[in-house]
């Protein structure tokens, strides 16, 4: 029997393109990829887990035709559940927060979604995630045929992410060095280590998380953009998970976007920046002729009111323009990556 997942436009979930980067970095030593998870058609890596969580859910029976799927997001997850809910014909309530950009709330519309706002952050830690949390517990209490992905706490998030790592290390003919991932859930972390542990590659997979988030063991601060670094560690992080873990500002992320766009005319969001920076950052590190891949999670276009907006970006760090200007020097954009 056809299961319910398969075919449709749930069908071009993955095999995005690996592309080489040339003209980001000056005089690189070694090889740098990206890959690029914006291809996906709800436009981010989240389509991944989304689509294997649901499909899981269906095979175990979990989840059936009246089944409402509940869960907590501030943008992507919650567009690739809206994106595969609607095909699959399932009812959807997607938790959100005042955080979350008035774009991704009318994508979550134009799914189908119903999206559940809580207005008033959490009143011990002051954070909005925990109290998006405790309304999703709610409404699980309310609902009677309910399913909750718990993308923060579920293998599948990870799971899915054995087949991205699965389509970098062929494309990379079986020598992939270093791996750059941003940290949220930390689902596609630990979905890459595990599989480079299953294979007992020598990869060495680099966490980069906010500065602001408590995911790597920092102090939890404010942070302006969502989808990177969170204010509690999920259950799906583990000590020993990443080679090693570099930590990025806001600004950083700005100005890792700006400077892709500038000089490869690669639009993507906050968490590539920030991941372009993190290996700007350690690029001596990496010995020459290394084959060293960068996950870039999605496209830039859900941005352009706050990272690719000059007046959005003035606001909140000043004039930074001339760190990502096409003509600056990399001891420029790595005096960025050192503030």
């Amino acid at each position: 029997m056809r299961s319910p997942t398969e075919g449709g436009i749930l069908s071009v979930i993955g095999n995005t393109p690996l592309i080489r980067l040339t003209r980001a970095l000056d005089d690189c030593s070694f090889n740098l990829f990206a890959k690029l998870e914006g291809f996906n058609p709800g436009g981010s890596v989240k389509d991944r887990p989304a689509m294997t969580i649901l499909r899981k859910g269906i095979a175990t029976g979990e989840i059936g035709p009246k089944t409402v799927i509940v869960e907590s997001s501030s943008g992507n997850m919650g567009i690739g559940l809206a994106q595969a809910c609607r095909y699959l014909g399932l009812k959807f309530i997607c938790v959100v927060d005042p955080k979350t950009t008035m774009q991704n709330i009318r994508l979550l519309e134009a799914y189908g979604a119903k999206v559940d706002l809580v207005s008033q952050p959490d009143p011990e830690t002051g954070e909005f995630l925990p109290a998006r949390l405790n309304r999703v517990r709610g409404l699980l209490s309310e609902i009677e045929d309910v399913f909750w992905p718990n993308q923060y706490s579920n293998m599948q998030n990870a799971a899915a992410h054995h087949r991205t790592m699965d389509e970098i290390v062929k494309a990379c003919h079986g020598k992939l060095d270093y791996l750059f991932c941003a940290t949220s859930t930390c689902g596609t972390l630990r979905g890459c280590v595990d599989y480079v542990r299953e294979h007992g590659l020598a990869t060495r997979v680099v966490a980069v998380d906010a500065v602001g988030s408590v995911i790597h063991g920092g102090h939890r601060g404010k942070r302006l953009l969502p989808g990177h670094g969170a204010s509690l560690v999920p259950d799906l992080y583990e000590a020993d998970l990443a080679y090693d873990c570099i930590h990025v500002t806001d600004s950083d992320c700005v100005i890792g976007c700006r400077r892709l766009a500038a000089r490869e005319a690669v639009l993507v969001g906050g968490s590539s920046g920030a991941v372009f920076m993190a290996a700007s950052r350690a690029r001596h590190m990496i010995p020459p002729n290394s084959n060293c891949v960068l996950i870039f999670a999605d496209r830039g276009e859900r941005y352009l009111d706050t990272i690719y907006s000059d007046d959005w970006v003035t606001e909140h760090f000043g004039d930074i323009s001339g760190f990502w200007d096409p003509e600056s020097t990399e001891s420029q954009v790595c005096a960025a990556a050192a503030v």
